[in-house]
Order: C-alpha cells, then structure tokens, then sequence
C-alpha cells in the first residue's frame, strides 16, 4: 500500500498523542484558528444582518466563502504539493488574523459596510482554500502513519468542540461590540501561529512538477484510480447531500417543536455534541479491523438517526437523535479521512486533500439547498425523511458499487513503519 505502510512493523499501541510535543502543538492550532473562525463568522453575520436585515445577504455571505474555495482548490493542492506545508499554513493562518484585524478597526471605526462584509468573506474563503489541504497534508509529518486514525479522531474533537464553544463566546463577547469579537479572533490566530511555528514535521519530498493541467487535476486522476478512496469520499458526498438537516433546524425549532430560539441553539449543537463524545471514543479505541462496514454501518446509522429527527415531536428526542447522528458522522469521517491518508503517497496529499476538500464543501453547500428544495415539495419532515432513506439507499448502493470498500478489513495495515524523524 503506497503512503508509508510496511508490512514488517507493529499496529500502533503508542502513548496518548498529547503527550507529544508536535502533535499537541499541532492540535491546539486547530483548535485556536477554528474557534477564531467561528466567533469571526458570528459576528459577520450579527453585522451584515444588522446592516442590510436581508436573510438573502446573509446567504451571501457563506457563497461569497464558497466560490472562491472552490475555484481555488486544485490550484492550492497543487501548491501545497511543491512547497513547505507548515509555510503554508502559518501564511494561510496569518491572512485569517490580517482579516480579523482589518474587521475589527472597520468596525471600531463604523465604516464597515455589506460590500466590505462580501470582499472580506471573499478573501477568507480563497485563504480557507489553502488551509484545509495544508492542515491535512500535514499531519502525517507529525505522527507515525499507525497513529493517523487516534490522531485524526483528537484532531476533529478539536474541530467539534470549536464548534460549540466559538459561537458561545462569540455571543457573548459581542455585547461589547463586533470589534471585541474580531479583536479576540485575531488573538485566536496569533495563538495558532504560535503553536505551528513551533511544528518540526518530518521532510518530505516535494513535487516539482511544472504547474500544468495534467499536475493541477492529479489528485482527481489518483481518487478515480483507487476504488476505496473514490469509494469512501463519494459515499460521504452523498450521504451528506441527502442526510443533512443543518439548513431546516429554525422550521423545525419554530413550527414542529413549538420551541424558541433557544432551543434552535440547542439543536444545532446537538450534533457537534456527539460528534466530540465519539472522537474521545476514537482516540482511545480506534477501528482497526472491518473497517469498512464500519465505514458503510456508520453511514446507515446517520440515516437511521435522521430519519428520527424528523419524525421526532419532542425536544429531548430530536436532540438525542441530532446527537447520534453527529457520533455516527465522526466514525465516517475518521475511518474516511484515514484511507485517504494511507493511501495517498507523501507527494500527493496536497492534491488529494484538495479534492478532498471539493466533496466536503460541496456536501455542506449542495445538502443546504436540496434541503430546501425537498422542504418546498415535500415540507420540512418529508425532506428530512426522505433524505434519510436515501442515505440507507446509498450505502446499499455504494456496497455494491465498491467492493474493496466494503471488504476492507484493516483500517491501518497490520503494521506501518514509524516515520524517520517524526516527533516524539
């Protein structure tokens, strides 16, 4: 198997990964910049929304994220292929901080307005772009490649609890004003510029392929040629487009729990909720053996989960079953990102993560309006439902469509090498 596995060495059974030095300045990086990021979203959208009180703006302001992202990917797959990965980061991370501070003096300044809201989240998106690829490619500089799944699992907990925790503070931060909220982002990401700085990943050999068309769709030639990988990352595609039920939570709050805007809150934590339960769960045991119907299981349970949410009438239950349906998605996106990695050779996972990032963006985006499309149909419980069938539907297809997948046994070789240099 290409991207380091050989078969001579022992499964991983190694010391908790806080322990060591790289690996926990890597995780409290992600954990700082996701949490700057999510405050800054906060108040962006507090500010655009007392500026223009058009929700079509609002819906701009993620697109404005999005596009840029999109058309960007390949290209910054390509460049952080050729170029010093952790660079890459810390530069990605420092326009992140430039754009909270610019926000901050705007809004101390009151002469933020929508168009600067848009071009703002323009750039943020079109640096995303980069920092995505970059993060994942380096991570397995980091840790040995037996370690990837525990690391991955700690990884995304930072990620989920970001999630809960950044809005909150957010929140409540911004009773002092938007530019305390930026203020305290831009802190954010000087923490994580901080802690990457101090990242000393094992040297990999960089491609030094020309910029062409052939090297710039790479990583989707290598996806289409490896049926676990195309597998794996179209299964979540899918899953997500028909499952997800984020965009309908306030018609679900409002009309069918007959709750308020607190409860709204509680619903749409619930998922991160489970999802950081189960990466504790992951980092101390991980799959290891019949990956992937793990894989395959995980999806169906996401169905299962979102098609109680949608039949749910009470609070409690909704929210238990957002919460089973987040920790059904951990174990996917672990068990997901873990066989890309494996599989993916050292010069590659720049492009790779890139496309990577391409399927999950366009889940996230393309789930939110078929949501919508299906809620106009069918209302809002008939799309939930539906969309939960379908991902049950999915995964029997997708058993059949992929094999190897399904017949995937470990998650990690019986043994991976420990990377020369990698940090202990």
């Amino acid at each position: 198997m290409s991207g380091g596995v050989d078969p001579a060495a022992e499964p991983d059974r190694g010391p908790p990964l806080l322990r060591d030095r790289g690996f926990r300045r890597f995780w409290l990086s992600r954990w700082a910049s996701t949490t700057a990021g999510q405050m800054m979203m906060v108040a962006l959208g507090w500010q655009m929304y007392d500026l223009t009180g058009s929700a079509w703006d609002l819906g701009l302001v993620g697109l404005a994220q999005f596009v840029p992202a999109l058309l960007l990917a390949l290209p910054a797959g390509h460049l952080v292929d050729r170029h010093d990965r952790r660079r890459v980061l810390l530069l990605a991370l420092a326009m992140q901080c430039a754009v909270a501070l610019v926000l901050a003096w705007a809004s101390h300044r009151q002469v933020l307005g929508r168009e600067g809201v848009l071009a703002l989240s323009m750039v943020l998106g079109a640096v995303r772009a980069f920092q995505m690829p970059a993060s994942q490619a380096l991570l397995p500089q980091l840790v040995p490649m037996a370690a990837l799944p525990r690391a991955l699992a700690l990884s995304s907990g930072a990620i989920q609890g970001s999630i809960i925790t950044g809005p909150a503070i957010g929140g409540l931060v911004y009773a002092a004003g938007p530019q305390a909220v930026h203020a305290l982002s831009a802190a954010g990401f000087v923490a994580a510029l901080a802690w990457t700085a101090g990242l000393r990943p094992r040297e990999v050999v960089a491609s030094r392929e020309p910029a062409s068309m052939r090297t710039l769709l790479a990583g989707l030639a290598f996806i289409r040629q490896r049926p676990v990988v195309l597998g794996a990352i179209s299964l979540d595609l899918f899953a997500v487009l028909l499952g997800g039920a984020t965009a309908l939570l306030p018609i679900f709050a409002r009309d069918i729990l007959h709750a308020g805007p607190a409860a709204l809150g509680l619903l749409r934590s619930s998922p991160a909720v489970g999802a950081l339960a189960m990466s504790v769960v992951l980092a101390r045991w991980p799959v290891q053996r019949r990956s992937g119907r793990w894989l395959l299981g995980s999806v169906a349970a996401f169905g299962v989960a979102t098609i109680v949410f949608g039949l749910s009438r009470e609070l409690w239950l909704s929210m238990l079953a957002l919460s089973l349906s987040g920790a059904a998605d951990m174990v996917s996106v672990v068990i997901r990102q873990t066989l890309v990695q494996l599989e993916t050779p050292d010069a590659m996972r720049g492009r790779v993560s890139a496309v990577n990032s391409i399927f999950i963006g366009a889940s996230n985006q393309l789930g939110e309006f078929e949501s919508g499309a299906m809620a106009a149909w069918l209302g809002a419980v008939g799309s939930v439902v539906s969309g939960g069938i379908g991902t049950l539907v999915v995964v029997g297809v997708w058993t059949r469509l992929f094999p190897a997948l399904a017949a995937r046994d470990r998650l990690v070789a019986e043994s991976v090498a420990t990377p020369p240099g990698a940090s202990r």
